[in-house]
This record gives C-alpha cells, structure tokens and sequence, in this order.
C-alpha cells in the first residue's frame, strides 16, 4: 500500500517576504514589490523593471546569490526537524534549477552541491542530492520527484525545493534583446525576479512519530511534455499542460465525484501561456469546482523560474492554516520554456467542501463545454 505523503515545512525568500506567512501574507494582501533596478538600462533607455529581494546586494552575483536566496528557506523548511538533529536524520533532497540560459552561473548545481556539504548550517544532513534543470516546472517536478520517492517506501522524508534568480546583467541584456522583458515598450513582457522556496516532505509514519500535522497532503502529481513550446515551430494547442493536468485530477474520477479548487499558477503576463491555459481550462474544466479561480503571484513576486513550483506550495498551505481556502483541494501547475509542464494536487485537512457548481450536482456537461 502506497505511504501517504504531507507537507511538514516549509521555507520561502521572496521580494515580497523573506519567510513563508510574510510572502503568503504578502500575496494575499496584493502586495508589489517591482521596482527600477539600481543600474541596468533597457534598450530604451529606461531601467529595467524588477522584482528584487531588497535584502541583497544588487551587485552580488553568479552561484553567491543563489546561496544568498537559498539558505534562509532551506533553514526555515527543516525547522521541524531541528529538534531532532541528534537522531541522525539524513534525507534526500531534490532542486529545481534554471534551464540554460546566458547569464547563469557555470557549473551552479556542483557549486551548490560543495556549498550544501561543506557551507551550510543545515541542522540535518543531506544524503543524497539531485538537481532538476527544468525551469518553472522543475519545482513542481521535484515535488512530485519527492512523493514518489516517499510513497514508494525508497525514503521517508525528503526536501524538495527550487532557486532562481533573473537578475544577473547579462540575463537581463538577453531578455530584453529577446523582447521578454516587460517595459513601457514591450507590454507582452515579463517581470524577472527572485527567489527560493522548500518543502520538508514526510511520511504519514514519520508524522505520528514526530508529533506533527502536515501542512497539506500531496495527493497526486504528474508531469507531461508539450511538442510545441514557445520558440519553437508548431502550433502550441496546450495538450502537455491538459495532460500535465488531468494527469493530477484524475484521482477525483471520471467523472470526478470531487473537484480540485483554487489554482496556483505561473501566469506572469506573456501572451503565450495565457493562450496555452486557456485551451488546457477548456480541456479539463470538468475536473474544476471553477476553471477561472486562479491566482497568479508573479503580479507580485515577478517571475520566479526555478522556485515557483514550492512557492505556490507555501501560497496553498497558508490558506488552509489561516482558513481563507475555498475549497480544500488546491492544484499547482507550472510550464517551462523546454516543454515541460507538471502539476500537483493537495488536500488541506479542515478545510469545508466548496458547494458543487449544479452541473457537477447532476453529472451533466457544464453550458459551453466542446
């Protein structure tokens, strides 16, 4: 029989909150944080807009910066099992890195890797270490990377997280060379920012024994390619994100005897992904108390990349603690440039059961459906 799989802590730096509840909180208030970046100049001549953690230097770079993002998250994440560090606990962790792309540190995973065995304060030690490339999905994709490690019985614990960082000058210089950054000139643009984000994932065995109540609990993920990303030839019609989707919602049935609610999505202005939702909602609304009941953080934090996937965690976690969550199934979904695109469905304990939408009531086909 398959481990139940929950979220015991989480951690999170962001523009807008450098802990978990403050960017939750942040986000839930609608709380901005884009700016004028310090000294980087559009090809129009105006400073480029940002979202930037304004706790770092804005002149600190390269693989410094990540560790800089990452180390308060990660020590806020295993808190729960600080407590517990003469047990001897060592778990496996799983992180979302950036795709390739100009700017990024070189060989970043490997120092990363020497920072996280040699540097770094972590009250637990690490076992095993594996990096996940991929962009906006790879966060979710270490999630699901991590519940099935868990529920497979291969480990009991394990950290699955997400760094990125767009602020380097010559990422910046590429994306606006390349009409991605969001400006007075270029509305269909995005807002690079930053951030780090973990969950501190556990068996439901591990939680009795450590006294806990999970956060949320993952019940299931999946993780699908599309044919066609932005940038390539083809016509992107969202089936990679449909399947990514309904790969995740088809433990609800056929038809679904529950709906999943709230969205956390990475929507963050480009006109692509907004198409390529639209076909995917269309898709799968069934599966939906409401396919238009989504949020959107990057109109906050800017574009994450590689830490959106744990972000959207700790966004769907807070509004089961502070009781704000319509329903008590948030999905997570995420799309990269390289075509990956992967979602994940929670379940957050005291949570009501939103009322059924009448068409779901009687099973019949929604008005408007194809």
């Amino acid at each position: 029989m398959s481990a139940r799989v929950g979220i015991i802590g989480l951690g999170a730096r962001t523009p807008v909150g450098v802990k978990a509840p403050h960017a939750a909180a942040a986000v839930r208030a609608g709380i901005c944080r884009y700016g004028n970046h310090p000294f980087m100049i559009d090809k129009q001549g105006h400073p480029m807009k940002v979202a930037r953690d304004g706790l770092l230097p804005p002149e600190l770079g390269g693989s410094k910066r990540f560790q800089a993002l990452a180390s308060s998250a990660l020590e806020e994440s295993l808190s729960p099992l600080a407590s517990q560090a003469s047990a001897g606990w060592a778990l496996p962790a799983v992180v979302a890195l950036p795709d390739s792309r100009p700017g990024l540190p070189g060989a970043l995973a490997d120092a990363l890797t020497h920072w996280l065995r040699e540097d770094a304060s972590l009250p637990i030690r690490l076992a095993q270490l594996e990096w996940l490339p991929h962009g906006h999905a790879a966060g979710l994709m270490a999630l699901e990377r991590g519940w099935q490690l868990i529920q497979s019985g291969r480990a009991e614990l394990c950290l699955a997280g997400g760094i990125d960082s767009y602020l380097e000058a010559e990422t910046l210089e590429w994306l606006d060379e390349r009409e991605l950054l969001k400006s007075s000139a270029n509305r269909s643009g995005f807002i690079p920012g930053e951030g780090a984000g973990f969950c501190l994932l556990a068996s439901a065995r591990v939680i009795r024994q450590l006294g806990l109540s999970p956060l949320a609990w993952i019940v299931s993920a999946a993780t699908r390619r599309e044919e066609h990303p932005f940038g390539t030839q083809g016509i992107n019609v969202g089936r990679g994100l449909s399947e990514a989707i309904a790969g995740a919602t088809r433990v609800l049935g056929d038809p679904p005897t529950q709906l999943a609610d709230t969205m956390y999505c990475d929507l963050n202005g480009e006109p692509h992904r907004s198409e390529e939702f639209t076909y995917a909602s269309l898709r799968c609304q069934l599966a939906f108390a409401d396919h238009t009941d989504y949020e959107t953080p990057s109109d906050c934090w800017g574009d994450v990349g590689a830490a959106t996937g744990p972000l959207l965690a700790c966004l769907a976690t807070a509004s089961g603690r502070r009781r704000y969550a319509r329903g008590p199934r948030p999905l997570l979904w995420a799309s990269s440039y390289g075509g990956e695109r992967s979602a994940v469905l929670l379940h957050l304990e005291n949570i009501a059961e939103r009322e059924m939408p009448a068409w779901a009531r009687s099973r019949s086909t929604p008005p408007g459906h194809p």
